[in-house]
């Protein structure tokens, strides 16, 4: 048994009442995210406490593995260290509060090369072969166990150049079409590939719609836009996987939804079609606007719908940093922060004055607040 540590958690309205805590670690526990690494459940990492994180999903059993290699790692809009700024420092720059729990890629790639040393072994118990050796020294020497980046905006709080260049040069990258232009702009990586469009109630094989060549075939990675958001600021990236390799096996499997700005909760009602079980939503808790203007992040209230909709098991907060800001922009940001119960009754009562019904869909989910270098092992 894995032993975590406290986390805050909340639990829906309609859960059993013997929910169990959910595994939580951290970055710094060696002991308990090696034992967790040796399960077959997907690990969540906060890697700062924005909205950075790295996924790392088990390879199915009988599956070809790189040498040395139990999981394949998704890293999710990496920006560690230095500031962000769009349209200039006059217009709009932050910096993190709180220091990153990993200050670079090289020392990610080092923990992740340390990780996969311990659970090597000549038979992994997952039907699979791989080599033994020394996987931290590999990591020095230029492998890297990041096997994907997947990127939800151009704004560079999401797709941060100096972070993004840390990484090899042969790492593939997966970014909606304005971020995927700008990061060919650097003439860094080998291959960017826009981040194909998932529609659920109109996909039949979520393999085929969010397949694309640099993801091995068991995984896929899409975007799900809110109608009518033609600048998809509101949107939703989906990963995908299935514990088969088997290309018979159309649909089934599980997923995780990251929404760091939020999304309409109906785009995410078709995705359990699929036979998906959405295994956590990252979705953030603050309401964030503009003075007069544009709302930015749609906080804890659309996230309880969003939740409810995608029937995910753990609602995880993103993109909550309160970060140091300078420029125009941040004369303008507004910021009301919500408490889950707060959410939750405030969403209860907008349905109520809109006469409008969950749809049989009870709040079945976990609320899980993770920090800087927090993990959740997603069982």
């Amino acid at each position: 048994m894995i032993e975590g540590r406290e986390l805050y958690y909340w639990i829906g309205q309609n859960t059993h009442a013997h929910h169990r805590q959910p595994t939580n670690l951290h970055i710094a526990d060696k002991v308990g995210l090696t034992t967790a690494w040796r399960c077959r459940h997907p690990i969540l990492t906060h890697l700062n406490a924005d909205t950075t994180w790295l996924l790392s999903i088990p390879y199915p059993e009988g599956e070809v593995r790189p040498p040395g290699r139990s999981r394949f790692n998704v890293l999710l809009d990496p920006w560690l260290q230095g500031p962000q700024s769009d349209g200039g420092r006059w217009f709009s720059i932050q910096w993190h509060v709180v220091a990153p729990s990993v200050q670079t890629i090289e020392e990610l790639n080092g923990l992740l090369g340390e990780l996969e040393e311990e659970t090597a072994s000549s038979h992994n118990g997952n039907g699979a072969e791989t080599e033994t050796g020394p996987a931290a020294e590999r990591s020095r020497d230029g492998n890297s166990y990041v096997d994907v980046v997947a990127i939800s905006h151009e704004f560079t709080d999401h797709c941060h150049e100096a972070t993004l260049r840390e990484l090899p040069a042969s790492t593939p990258v997966l970014a909606p079409d304005k971020a995927a232009k700008l990061i060919r702009s650097w003439k860094h990586f080998n291959t960017v590939v826009e981040t194909p469009g998932f529609v659920a109630d109109r996909t039949k094989n979520w393999r085929e719609a969010l397949g694309c060549a640099p993801l091995p075939s068991w995984v896929g990675i899409g975007r799900i836009i809110t109608a009518g958001n033609a600048l998809y600021y509101h949107a939703a990236l989906v990963v995908a996987w299935t514990s088969s390799s088997s290309k018979e096996v159309l649909n089934g499997g599980e997923a995780l939804i990251y929404s760091p700005h939020g999304i309409e909760p109906a785009a995410l009602s078709g995705v359990g079609a699929h036979g998906l079980r959405t295994l956590a939503l990252l979705h953030g808790l603050d309401d964030v606007r503009l003075w007069m203007s544009k709302q930015l992040n749609l906080g804890g209230v659309n996230g309880v719908a969003a939740a409810r909709e995608s029937n995910a098991k753990y609602w995880v907060a993103t993109h909550d940093e309160v970060k140091k800001g300078g420029g125009f922009v941040s004369l303008l940001l507004q910021r009301t922060s919500w408490s889950v119960a707060d959410a939750v009754k405030r969403e209860g009562q907008k349905r109520v004055s809109k006469n409008v019904d969950a749809g049989g869909k009870g709040d079945g989910y976990e609320f899980v607040a993770l920090g800087s270098g927090d993990i959740l092992v997603l069982a």
